[in-house]
């Protein structure tokens, strides 16, 4: 069973070596091989003998499957299988929680890109070719794209309601409504009560688009099966372990015949949890006994991908004319697309929507939150899943809120905003809370009491309006299990051992500082080795901001262990807690591993439960230009305020700030999947937009440092925190510049200028 926390170490002040180690900004592990393209990922494997494996994707949102031909594909030179559900065992479906997902379409297909056919061929262009002779008679069904719609008695269904019924996992709970893959709800006191006590009640419906990760590598896999009927994986995964379980549930084979290698992913963004493609490569290598490796095109990973799930949020707020909250009730719809199979949580429900009611103070409060079944791309996670949609819908409610009782911002979230040992509006009670702090340092950096920015000329000397606006939001570390390994070997090396891949955060460059600190060892002394999923009992991979925390402080075990091990074989007994003492030398290590007779090795397991009581705070402040003419809107500035505990890496801490920040500032004003019934708009990379270095404004960051962080040496969680103020800051500031209010990003000149000369 999992086990709350054990209380944070002292701070870095129990041993010199941490001076050196911990709080250093030291490079990236890994950075040399990538830069220098020598690192190798997923695609990057090719065995003798692999042939290349597609899938022929459904042009239909819903249809019933008439007829397949395959026969003129079978027959191309070069094609060594074809592949229908007609040749799978019945009813293989694959999921994360919910196993929903046909590996290939049998009756019906429910989406556009739903696979319907696979082949595997010598190259690449032959298998394109063998797809485009497969003939596949649809007779087109209703559909139903929007979540609203979806949910309406008389919608199209997307599933037998019986059949999601029978697939509900052990925490789902389905409602009585057409469509529905998931609910939770939240609730205290009696919001009529509340929205009765107040003095003013202000409500919006808000809107979030659907959302791709944009990660540079797209997914990616290799299955090998042995002669011995051993499964070989190589994949674009992020919990290989997990991706192991995924398998054996839906091949029905134990899951010790699969040997899932970790590798490094590029990038993921809580897009790489999956299966994607491996079920489909698995039964390709067992149809033609060879190595299959099949890898999305990025058409592909737009068109039937895991994305950002879209929402629709319904949002009322009651306040007294001194600003303090009475009541919240909040209406969350995610589109969750055709299947609920990429969501990992036991409930099907996105995280995030506990934030439904912000970090407030309330008495009265209800969320009510769905998954919605539509006929459009399966969504999945991607960071802070949930949270960006309901925090830029609280946060812009509230916003429009303090401007109807003329508060300043930071005073009403300074007002209503959660403390020590209060319940947040999920339930959680949070200790060393720094939310003032936060609120503090976001307000002096931002220079936010010297007065709004002047209208002027921009940078063209065009007239523009000026705005600035801000958000708060907080982000905690989810619970898990990590498994860590150190080994102490005869030449005096140290290698530590891990099987959660480094999925561009940075993490082993972490972990070994940890260990060179624990050790009292040069980090150049410590080697980093991936292990397979036949090396260690369990490992949850990557995912929900706890890696540090966690896989840190298991690492921490292990080497606090090891040095306690060297220095028993030195006789020299190890100091107590606050006390200096000399780092180790590889003739320490060297010396203990001989007395031992051999390697010493040390393994530790660090669980956690879901909640800790440690949360971040993180309050960004976004000021912007506004042309009337056309509605362009320039980002002029950001400014973070970060909530950080211990930073244990300067440099990867701070990209992981940057790289939130880019990443939301991109989704606020560019980003969206656009899909018109059931089609999406856009399938390559210069439709669909991100922002790139050009578009980024000025950055500047406040970190506020504490000894409160529940990882090693009081560190909190960076990772996914950052990315959820960023949008209402820059909504907030746009209508502080020139009234309009957006509700739905992403923030277009069209939207703006529309608000100015064409208001409702």
């Amino acid at each position: 069973m999992p086990t709350e926390p054990s209380p944070p170490e002292p701070l870095i002040t129990h041993h010199s070596s941490l001076i050196t180690s911990i709080g250093a900004p030291r490079p990236r592990l890994e950075g040399p091989a990538k830069v220098t393209g020598a690192e190798r990922y997923a695609a990057d494997y090719t065995p003798p003998g692999t042939l290349w494996g597609k899938a022929l994707r459904s042009p239909h949102p819903h249809a019933r499957i008439v007829r397949i031909d395959t026969s003129a594909a079978a027959a191309l030179p070069g094609v060594a299988a074809v592949l229908t559900a007609a040749d799978l065992p019945p009813d293989t479906r694959v999921g994360r929680q919910l196993r929903d997902l046909p590996v290939l379409a049998t009756d019906r297909v429910r989406f556009v890109g739903d696979k319907v056919a696979a082949v595997a061929a010598c190259d690449p262009d032959t298998a394109e070719e063998a797809l485009s002779r497969i003939e596949v008679e649809y007779e087109p069904l209703p559909a139903v794209f929007e979540v609203e719609e979806a949910i309406r008695p008389e919608a199209p269904l997307v599933h037998d309601p019986t059949l999601i019924r029978a697939w509900a996992v052990p925490r789902q709970v389905v409602p009585d409504l057409p469509n529905t893959c998931a609910y939770e709800t939240w609730r205290r006191g009696d919001v009529a009560e509340g929205f009765a006590a107040a003095d003013l009640v202000v409500e919006e419906t808000y809107r979030w688009p659907t959302q791709h990760q944009v990660y540079l590598e797209p997914h990616a896999c290799l299955v090998q099966i042995a002669s011995d009927g051993q499964v070989h994986v190589w994949a674009s995964n992020k919990a290989p372990y997990l991706l192991r379980r995924y398998l054996a549930a839906c091949l029905g084979l134990p899951a010790a015949r699969f040997v899932i290698y970790p590798l490094p992913v590029g990038g993921d963004f809580g897009g790489k949890g999956s299966a994607m493609d491996v079920p489909l490569a698995y039964f390709l290598a067992q149809r033609t006994g060879r190595p299959v490796k099949l890898v999305m095109t990025y058409a592909e990973e737009l068109l039937a991908a895991n994305p950002r799930h879209g929402a629709t949020i319904d949002v009322r707020l009651g306040l007294r004319r001194d600003g303090r909250l009475t009541a919240c009730q909040t209406r969350i719809l995610y589109n969750g697309g055709a299947y609920g199979a990429f969501k990992p949580t036991a409930n099907l429900m996105l995280r995030g929507a506990e934030k439904g009611a912000g970090p407030y103070r309330l008495p009265h409060l209800q969320i009510d939150a769905y998954v919605v079944y539509t006929n459009t791309v399966p969504a999945g996670h991607m960071r802070a899943p949930g949270m960006v949609q309901t925090v830029f819908a609280i946060e812009s409610a509230v916003d429009a809120a303090c401007r109807r009782l003329g508060l300043d911002p930071f005073a009403f979230r300074r007002l209503n905003v959660v403390g020590d040992g209060e319940p947040s509006p999920a339930g959680e009670r949070y200790r060393d809370v720094r939310a003032q702090e936060t609120l503090d340092a976001a307000e002096a950096a931002s220079g936010w009491r010297a007065g709004p920015p002047l209208a002027g000329p921009d940078s063209t000397g065009r007239p523009v309006l000026r705005g600035r606006g801000m958000a708060i939001a907080n982000k905690h570390p989810r619970g898990g299990g990590q498994h860590a390994r150190l080994i102490l070997d005869t030449d005096g090396s140290v290698t530590l051992v891990t099987a959660t891949p480094e999925t561009g955060t940075g993490l082993h460059t972490v972990l070994r500082q940890i260990v060179a600190a624990e050790l009292g060892l040069s980090e150049q002394a410590i080697a980093v080795r991936l292990a397979d999923t036949d090396d260690f009992p369990f490992d949850e991979g990557v995912g929900g901001s706890r890696l540090t925390q966690m896989l840190g402080a298991a690492f921490q075990r292990c080497a606090k262990a090891a040095r306690a091990a060297v220095l028993r074989a030195e006789c020299s007994p190890p100091s107590g807690d606050g006390a200096q003492h000399p780092g180790l030398r590889a003739q320490d290590v060297r010396n203990a591993v001989a007395a031992n007779g051999g390697p010493l090795v040390f393994d530790a397991d660090y669980e956690t439960a879901p909640f800790g009581g440690v949360t971040a705070f993180h309050v960004h402040v976004a000021e912007v230009a506004v042309d009337p003419e056309t509605g362009q809107v320039v980002v002029e500035r950001l400014t973070a305020a970060e909530d950080v505990g211990v930073v244990l890496n300067p440099l990867t801490h701070q990209g992981q700030i940057d790289g939130n920040l880019v990443q939301a500032f991109s989704a606020t004003l560019m980003e969206d999947l656009d899909v018109r019934a059931g089609q999406p708009a856009v399938l390559h990379l210069g439709d669909y937009k991100v922002a790139t270095i050009a578009d980024v404004p000025p950055l500047t960051t406040a970190l506020v440092e504490s000894p409160t962080g529940p990882g090693p040496y009081h560190a909190k969680s960076i990772g996914e925190g950052p990315n959820t103020p960023t949008a209402p800051a820059i909504a907030n500031a746009v209508y502080d510049a020139c009234g309009v209010r957006i509700t739905d990003p992403p923030i277009t000149a069209e939207k703006v200028w529309r608000g100015l000369h064409q208001p409702d």
